[in-house]
């Protein structure tokens, strides 16, 4: 049976790194139909809401389920570290979909395809992060274990910072009506999408905590879905608002792109 996990493990570190690429290779050319770039042919959809809530939902209910078979299940220090994946998820699967429904003007349906696919990738992380923290994990000995957990909380919790409050500004503003409107303010000076930039900075922090090669390829996966998104929903701005968009705004990361 360990012999099994042990396979099992491998092999899914070894497909989060794999689908990297090309994920990041076709969202240049076609963007998931949601959001800004909702449009029909793909399939049956459901409410945005429940949407976020199933495909999202492995990152919680399958870490719990297998954290307790981890060898460092009692270690206080592993439960720790699971924490802010935890912590995340939570806000991603329980507290956004709330924030959506109370949208009142939130319109257009979310592809049951598009959530079948996030579905199973959240399968594929739940369990390489869980089985990593919970039993594969190491160093809970080693003296740099609290530096690196600290130091990459603070990165992870400064992205956290970010990501809620630009998904504020956003519902924000579609509870205006009216259409799109050009966001104002804070993070949204430098990019046109800081939501994505603190996720992407949350994970930067994740890796830094775990310190693992589930954790980077976590991080590298998330910029390969987010960062060609960010450069589409950055065209769809200059096309949409042309010289009323500010041209000194980057897509993604400030300054460079």
């Amino acid at each position: 049976m360990a012999l099994l996990d042990q396979s099992l493990f491998h092999y899914s570190l070894l497909s989060i790194y794999l689908i990297g690429p090309p994920t990041f290779i076709s969202l240049k050319f076609l963007q998931a139909p949601y959001g800004k770039h909702h449009r029909p042919g793909w399939g049956p959809t459901i409410s945005p809401p429940l949407a976020w809530i199933l495909m999202e939902s492995p990152t919680l209910w399958l870490t719990l389920l297998l954290f307790p078979y981890g060898q460092h299940f009692t270690n206080p220090k592993a439960l720790i570290l699971m924490s802010p994946f935890l912590l995340h998820y939570f806000h991603r699967t329980c507290i956004y979909p709330l924030r959506i429904y109370r949208n009142s003007k939130t319109t257009g349906g979310f592809p049951v395809s598009v959530a079948v696919m996030a579905f199973g990738f959240n399968l594929l992380n739940a369990y390489l992060q869980a089985r990593w923290v919970s039993h594969y994990k190491s160093d809970y000995d080693g003296g740099l274990f609290w530096w690196r957990f600290f130091g990459g909380l603070v990165v992870f919790g400064w992205g956290m910072r970010i990501n809620t409050w630009a998904d504020g500004v956003l519902l924000s503003l579609k509870r205006e009506g009216g259409g799109y409107k050009v966001p104002r303010g804070g993070w949204f000076e430098l990019v046109s999408c800081p939501n994505y930039l603190g996720e992407i900075v949350e994970w930067l922090g994740w890796a830094v905590m775990t310190w693992s090669w589930a954790g980077f390829g976590f991080l590298l996966y998330t910029c390969a879905n987010l960062v060609p998104r960010a450069c589409a929903n950055h065209e769809w701005y200059l096309e949409k608002f042309k010289e009323d968009y500010p041209k000194s705004r980057k897509a993604v990361i400030p300054f460079l792109c």
